[in-house]
């Protein structure tokens, strides 16, 4: 299927993925997960909670297989395009937003490692094409449930404001540089802006792209360097994007009080197995959560 023919044609992603979506769908390949949603607020943020529902939970729980790989081969009914010659885009099986799209690579890379100019390239390709959230969850330390490198991206709502729930905090960032920091956010970060330019296919966006991550990953006090014989080693963190800006999160650990946390939660979007992980996020804050779980912000 690795055929230049067969390469994702601009602006055919979209419908592609509503009809693979039906395919999957009709198929069983793909199970929508159902929740409860909360809004809880704090820190200037009006957090999405979801709960999964009890059903949802059991099917996620029994439809998993432990240490298998399931990009390597990957499901058929959950292909959607030949991204370029290095990625693929399918479904997630398991997705809580509808057209939830997964990038990954065709051969097999470690979650953990640096992203290549290829990544790069792969993710505007596809932000291109949908105006979504493309987020990384380099390692498990970072939400990361797979060991295959795989980047992924949900569709944003053109008409809701904010379309993400941090976005309020990002109006208040005044750039000095390259980078810069959230105001709001108690924890290590770095935030740089996008260049509407960097998808623009014309153009190596994706060299553009992969200096701007670099940048944040050398504000956070990480080297990019390369090691003999292999890639740059590469600590727990969460890489968020949009059309607008880029937020890279350093990670301390996965969960906060046994609730799981990914790039999504650090958009503001939570998810937890059930009423008790929804009360201990209710008494203690969303914030905290993310505090908790990220590194200590420098003074």
């Amino acid at each position: 299927m690795n055929q230049p023919d067969r390469l994702l044609k601009p602006g055919t992603l979209w419908p592609t993925l509503l009809e693979r979506t039906a395919h999957a769908r009709e198929h069983r390949a793909i199970l929508s997960i159902p929740t409860t949603p909360e809004v809880i607020e704090q820190s200037g943020m009006a957090f999405q909670v979801r709960v999964i529902t009890a059903l949802a939970m059991k099917a996620m729980t029994t439809g998993a297989q432990p240490n298998a790989n399931p990009f390597l081969p990957y499901d058929p009914d959950l292909f959607v395009a030949e991204v370029s010659q290095t990625h693929v885009a399918l479904l997630n099986k398991f997705n809580v937003v509808d057209h939830h799209l997964v990038i990954v690579t065709r051969s097999f890379e470690p979650q953990e490692a640096l992203l290549t100019r290829q990544d790069c390239a792969a993710l505007l390709i596809c932000l291109a094409e949908i105006d979504g959230l493309g987020f990384y969850n380099a390692g498990p330390a970072a939400g990361a449930s797979q060991r295959h490198k795989h980047l992924q991206l949900i569709p944003l709502p053109a008409s809701t404001e904010p379309r993400l729930p941090i976005e309020p905090l990002l109006r208040s960032v005044q750039m000095a540089g390259a980078t810069g920091t959230v105001p709001g956010l108690p924890f290590l970060h770095a935030y740089a802006p996008m260049d509407p330019e960097w998808i623009d296919q014309r153009r190596d966006g994706a060299s553009s792209l992969l200096a701007c991550y670099h940048s944040l990953l050398r504000a956070v006090g990480w080297s990019v360097e390369a090691m003999p014989g292999g890639s740059a080693p590469s600590a727990p963190y969460n890489l968020l994007l949009t059309r607008q800006w880029l937020l890279l999160v350093p990670r301390s650990e996965e969960n906060f009080e046994g609730i799981s946390i990914n790039a999504l939660g650090f958009a503001g979007a939570l998810l937890v197995k059930d009423a008790a992980q929804l009360a201990i996020l209710r008494k203690q804050g969303p914030m905290t959560a993310l505090q908790r779980v990220a590194l200590p912000r420098e003074a």
